[in-house]
């Protein structure tokens, strides 16, 4: 046998993220003082009502298949979260629970992708949505952001990008790797050029509850009807209630697109796991008071350690207004320690000053450093402690 592997995988990149926090992970298990800031999860367990309805259901014996799309009490969920959160309306048949807002996002792919389809994915992004794009069939269409545009794209620049061929766009709001949040004035102005070229927009809303200042989430899907019809709302327990290992996130929007994804799901992974879902019916339909606790905590912990981080030579920092990551744009700080990538910086930060942090490269910015303060502010104010003293010591003028 000559060949092993199909076309479809040839290209595909690891998860840079994921890569980094094994590494860390193997140094640690080793006897290695390191510090990890690569992980995109909350280090909250997940609320203890959450828990206690996951395991009571297990004790009632709910743990046999469940309808593909997910459990029907669970899309009733859903549904009421978007009408209170979001003044929206949806039926069961516009919602498909998956397994994480990940498989949900790839599932959306192979449903509205052919072969040389375009997605436009505005930079830096989520490091699946391009390999995902591409294991569809489609094609990734990057539009640059800067820190000047504060790491967001303009209606005219979606506008000039689009082809005959695209097929959607993607607005992360807010974002990861950047935790800036669209205004609705934007969102409003990339609603109008998608109905004016006929475009899906995916909207992922995966953070949303993590939100600080005096910032609202918008979703775009709420600005019109024209915007809502043309929307696919992803979003997911993950981050707002803590709960990544479960598993659990939905699609909101078009039923056919919708009843398309479901079937191929019954097809792939018969349903989400069961006892997650009545999880998440409990995480949405239960007190959300962890939720804003754990949002101060991360507030709190961007207020400590923003100053820091913008106090270290050759670091230029954005305040994120989500999320819980930090992105300082580190060419001058690569440039004189001697780097001459942002792959070579990120490996020496974590072989010499043991803090683990994710090359910008992965996310298509690669002048930046990802660094997540979803950790203990003592381990934070300790890490950018230790880059600093990084940098300072390897500065050469």
């Amino acid at each position: 046998m000559t060949k092993k592997l199909a076309n479809r995988v040839s290209t595909l990149s690891p998860s840079t993220t994921l890569a980094i926090t094994a590494k860390a992970k193997e140094m640690k298990e080793a006897g290695i003082d390191v510090i990890g800031l690569g992980a995109g999860e909350p280090d909250y367990n997940t609320p203890a009502n959450i828990l206690e309805a996951a395991y009571a259901s297990m004790q009632e014996g709910k743990t046999k298949y469940t309808p593909s799309g997910g459990l029907p009490a669970l899309k009733d969920a859903v549904i009421e979260k978007l009408k209170h959160d979001q003044g929206l309306d949806y039926s069961r048949a516009e919602i498909m629970i998956g397994i994480g807002a990940k498989h949900v996002l790839y599932t959306l792919f192979q449903v509205i992708l052919d072969p040389e389809d375009e997605v436009i994915i505005p930079t830096p992004y989520w490091v699946s949505y391009p390999e995902q794009v591409k294991l569809a069939g489609g094609k990734p269409v990057f539009v640059d952001s800067t820190s000047s545009s504060q790491f967001k794209v303009t209606a005219t620049q979606i506008k000039e990008a689009v082809t005959d061929k695209t097929k959607a766009v993607i607005i992360n709001s807010p974002g990861n790797p950047t935790g800036m949040i669209y205004s609705r004035q934007e969102l409003e102005q990339i609603a109008s050029v998608c109905q004016e070229k006929d475009i899906w927009i995916i909207s992922d809303e995966i953070y949303e509850k993590l939100i600080y200042g005096t910032e609202q989430h918008v979703s775009i899907a709420q600005l019109s009807q024209d915007a809502k019809d043309r929307t696919f709302i992803i979003n997911g327990v993950s981050k707002s209630h803590s709960m990544t290992g479960w598993r659990i996130g939905y699609i909101a929007g078009d039923k056919e697109v919708v009843s398309a994804m479901t079937n191929l799901a019954s097809h792939s992974t018969s349903n989400p796991t069961t006892t997650s879902q009545y999880a998440t019916i409990e995480a949405y339909n239960g007190p959300q008071d962890a939720v804003e606790e754990m949002r101060k905590d991360f507030e709190s912990r961007l207020e400590r350690i923003y100053p820091q981080l913008v106090a270290i030579p050759g670091f230029k920092v954005i305040k994120p207004q989500g999320a819980f990551y930090l992105l300082p744009e580190v060419s001058e700080a690569m440039e004189k320690t001697g780097f001459s990538s942002v792959d070579d910086f990120a490996a020496a930060l974590l072989t010499e000053a043991k803090v683990a942090v994710i090359p910008g490269s992965g996310f298509g910015s690669p002048n930046t450093i990802r660094l997540s303060y979803a950790t203990s502010i003592d381990l934070l104010e300790e890490a950018v402690s230790r880059i600093h003293s990084f940098v300072k010591a390897n500065w050469k003028e």
